[in-house]
């Protein structure tokens, strides 16, 4: 008969497998939560320390370390190994199913003791998947209580094949691998090396151009693309994916109903209104020739109004926090066009790597303002109005996803022309004021960072823009704040700064 051995911490699922396999005449072998369990529940099964000859010892420190255990699970499929065993009285072990005491969530509590994290370090549960994953062209794993079912079904159709074995060892290796590094990086502290683990989700059709191979990886195991789902539409493309977590990230750092469109990872039209069709028309006129073919992202579900404001338009991608049934017939018409659903409106996670030769970048998210700042201070003459301060507030926050230098001219709180991405920044208010030539007259400007010159605050006011928002701290903050006296603008300051290098 078969023998088993299983000793699990998460106990999801196992009666119904035990009970699986006790059908298909195995022989059941357990440590002492995990019998208790499966004695409470009917089922026969022999404890370890009973197996082995050996008690528990150490308060259950040491259960499973045994050569009886790991010889079984260990020897392989031959003659020699097989009369091994049988001189000492052992048999081989044909499956084990085992999971690990739960180390990662016990030092993520807050106050953790060292003496908790300690004896939440599995050794015998990673010996035992080891063991088992070593020797997977004999011994069946379970790591996993989700691979149960296919385990029970493979054996009652008659025997889980190699491939699969190979699978779940692949799977057991992971584990303890990711475990170990948890471990480490635990106890090293601030020393412990950088490890990014990221699950496979699909090949590419290519990257950033068709002579450049890419994939997406997910943090999460089985996560859809940016943690959504997709609808409808042709297969995402790397640039695709590049400007839907640009217009994602946009949309979600407004709280009002929101719709942002971003061409080439760049904002070219930010709106917040009280109804979302409203929102994506003060998007659009904004650079309606540059929404051509861009991205879409809303934070609040698409309705039919929405999409049919959409008019015309030439859509890559849709991206929001749901769609109505109104919405996706009427999306259906646009074949091509893809849809990506979004579990919820968060942004994860709260930090962001970015690739150098050699190495890595990693830097918090900068998920706007901190909360411990200083208050906002008006230092030109002229106080901002309570509309232009409300406009002042939504640009601040529109420029901060716009590549640096970024300039953001905004009325009514929707932007009116953007600038970003130039060597420098008076240029940059030069490519705003053309984008929104008439428009920009009685709206406001936000700058990312400081003027280094008074030039850019000259430019804006030729062009009409009222008031202008930036955080301050150059040596010519003087000149910025007298050029802005001269204009009549009101000028405020933030003391924090938004880079998007």
């Amino acid at each position: 008969m078969p023998k088993a051995i299983l000793s699990v911490h998460d106990k999801t699922g196992l009666v119904e497998f035990a009970r699986g396999l006790l059908a298909l005449n195995w022989t059941l072998i357990a440590s002492g939560g995990t019998a208790k369990l499966l004695r409470e529940s009917g089922i026969p099964v022999t404890e370890v320390a009973e197996y082995t000859g050996s008690p528990e010892i150490l308060g259950g420190r040491v259960k499973t370390l045994h050569p009886a255990i790991h010889g079984g699970l260990l020897a392989r499929a031959n003659q020699t190994d097989l009369g091994e065993l049988k001189k000492l009285g052992w048999d081989y072990l044909d499956l084990v199913a085992c999971n690990l005491y739960p180390f990662q969530q016990t030092v993520a509590k807050p106050g953790v003791t060292l003496d908790e994290a300690i004896e939440n370090i599995d050794i015998g549960g990673v010996t035992l998947i080891r063991a088992a994953a070593k020797n997977h062209q004999r011994v069946i794993l379970c790591c996993d209580p989700a691979d149960y079912p296919a385990v029970l079904d493979a054996l009652r159709a008659g025997t889980v094949d190699e491939a699969a074995r190979r699978k779940l060892a692949g799977k057991g290796f992971g584990m303890t691998a990711e475990y170990d590094a948890a471990i480490h990086a635990y106890l090293a502290g601030g020393d412990a090396p950088l490890r990014i683990l990221a699950h496979p989700q699909q090949k590419l059709r290519y990257g950033e151009n068709p002579h450049q191979t890419a994939a997406i990886y997910a943090y999460a195991p089985g996560a859809g693309p940016l943690g959504g789902k997709v609808l409808q539409g042709k297969e995402l493309s790397y640039t695709n994916l590049l400007d839907m977590d640009a217009a994602w990230r946009t949309a979600v750092g407004f709280e009002r109903p929101t719709v942002a469109i971003v061409k080439h990872v760049s904002p070219c039209g930010v709106a917040c209104a009280s109804e979302l069709p409203d929102a994506f028309r003060g998007a659009l006129a904004s650079d309606p020739v540059s929404a051509y073919g861009g991205v879409v992202a809303a934070n609040r579900p698409v309705d039919e109004a929405t999409v049919k404001a959409m008019g015309n338009l030439f859509i890559e991608c849709i991206i929001a926090p749901g769609f109505s049934a109104g919405a996706r017939e009427e999306l259906a018409r646009r074949k091509n066009c893809r849809l990506l659903e979004m579990p919820d409106t968060v942004i994860e996670p709260a930090f962001e790597f970015r690739s150098v030769t050699r190495g890595v970048l990693m830097q918090d998210s900068d998920f706007g303002d901190p909360a411990l700042t200083p208050e906002w201070k008006v230092v030109s003459r002229r106080t901002p109005s309570a509309e232009e301060m409300k406009d002042l507030r939504f640009a601040w926050k529109a420029c901060q996803f716009v590549r640096s230098n970024a300039i953001v001219f905004a009325h009514s709180e929707a932007t009116v022309g953007i600038g970003g991405g130039q060597p420098n920044r008076v240029d940059c208010v030069r490519i705003a004021a053309q984008r929104a030539g008439e428009k920009a007259q009685g709206a406001v400007m936000a700058s990312d960072a400081f003027f280094p010159f008074p030039d850019s605050v000259q430019v804006a006011a030729e062009a009409g823009i009222t008031a202008v928002i930036h955080p301050g701290g150059s040596v010519r903050d003087a000149e910025a704040i007298a050029a802005a006296d001269a204009a009549g603008m009101a000028m405020v300051v933030t003391g924090v700064r938004h880079f998007k290098h």
